[in-house]
């Protein structure tokens, strides 16, 4: 008898040279921060994503705890984002004493809703964030326009959207900074890390000092100063060697591993599209070249919080992960007072209540998919049944 299949949410990939770079790190002898693989890292996003700057960090949380200190975000001061995120988005604010005002978002792209973010500004108003949500490219052009308009900051966390391109512009490179994750969920990986691009010029040298700790260690390193020391705040921000050795091998096939994920991605689309239709359970994301986006998450909407926890359940009877994603942050009554919130949030709400994350990463296999698939037909025609 054949073994069932195990069907986790997400595998870590692995182009297989990963160990190599790492073995390549140990033999030149540095393994702490900022040393050969970080400098080509920067490099390669610096020259494949058009960005001005590129600063390797240790995750996506520490790249948001910067662009904060380099926004100035001081105490009172509104960030307006989306509720739908982790909880990095707000906290790298709130840790500055800053109020994250919540506006709802857009059902097609789950995205900040454009329309909603004007009505929110105050003249405490410091910054906007977006946060391209599964890799898909909010509405920069309108954004980047409201945010020159009154003078704010734009911050784009861009986590989950690396290589998401928009004509010649890539997530992450729009607004005055932007932040990726390198966390294993996300498309390239290396356990743990993330960067800050800078496409403020303007704000590229106090990065350098605040993710090293405050120092100018950077000036003292190019022969500026004599001697490096305290000169503002800051903190430890910077990855090991290893982890950068590891990262420059996913970067370096980083195209590669996208396409293979748009191919998963897209046989989800096919074969789910008849089914969302025929049964009326749940829709599917848009495969709408208006949105791009980089085929990091495949989800369905479920049409009630009862069918979405019924389906997970299913799943998990079958051996296959299917997730629900974020909790929105508004919800949260202990972290309350933290907070306000700008109008209702009715779609950020049923998002919350009825979004499943599918298995998907760029190896999954066509029978794993197909198992996938099959047992999500099961459902459909077991609730079709009842």
């Amino acid at each position: 008898m054949s073994k069932p299949l195990q069907i986790p949410f997400n595998k870590a990939e692995l182009t297989g040279k990963e160990l190599d770079r790492v073995a390549e790190a140990f033999a030149l002898g540095q393994t702490s921060g900022d040393g050969h693989f970080t400098a080509l890292c920067s490099k390669w996003l610096e020259t494949n994503l058009n960005a001005n700057k590129a600063l390797l960090t240790h995750s996506c949380t520490a790249a948001l705890e910067i662009a904060a200190l380099l926004c100035g975000i001081e105490e009172g001061d509104e960030i307006i984002m989306p509720s739908f995120t982790f909880v990095s988005t707000a906290n790298a604010f709130v840790l500055r004493g800053a109020v994250p005002v919540f506006v709802d978002i857009e059902h097609e792209t789950l995205n900040i809703n454009p329309d909603l973010i004007e009505v929110a500004i105050t003249e405490r108003t410091k910054a906007i964030v977006v946060v391209h949500y599964a890799g898909a490219m909010c509405a920069m052009d309108r954004i980047q326009s409201i945010a020159s308009r009154y003078g704010l900051f734009l911050i784009e966390d861009a986590a989950q959207a690396i290589l998401t391109r928009d004509g010649s512009r890539f997530a992450g490179t729009i607004g005055d900074v932007g932040c990726i994750s390198f966390h294993e969920t996300k498309n390239i990986g290396c356990g743990e890390g993330g960067a800050l691009l800078i496409n403020n010029n303007s704000l590229s040298d106090r990065a350098e000092i605040i993710r090293a700790k405050g120092t100018n260690r950077k000036a003292f390193e190019n022969g500026l100063v004599d001697k490096y020391g305290w000169v503002d705040i800051g903190s430890s921000y910077l990855p090991g060697e290893i982890t950068a050795a590891f990262l420059l091998e996913q970067l370096e096939n980083a195209r590669a591993l996208t396409a293979a994920r748009e191919q998963k991605w897209m046989k989800y689309h096919r074969a789910l599209t008849p089914i969302s239709k025929l049964f009326s359970l749940f829709s599917i994301p848009q495969a709408n070249s208006k949105i791009p986006h980089n085929s990091h998450i495949f989800f369905l909407l479920f049409q009630t919080n009862k069918a979405q926890c019924d389906f997970i359940g299913f799943m998990r009877e079958y051996n296959i992960q299917c997730v629900f994603h974020y909790t929105p942050l508004h919800t949260s009554s202990e972290m309350r007072k933290f907070f306000r919130i700008c109008g209702d949030m009715t779609v950020t709400e049923m998002a919350g209540e009825r979004l499943v994350r599918l298995p998907l990463w760029s190896s999954i296999t066509e029978t794993e998919q197909d198992y996938v698939l099959q047992k999500i037909l099961d459902f459909c025609e077991m609730a079709n049944i009842e």
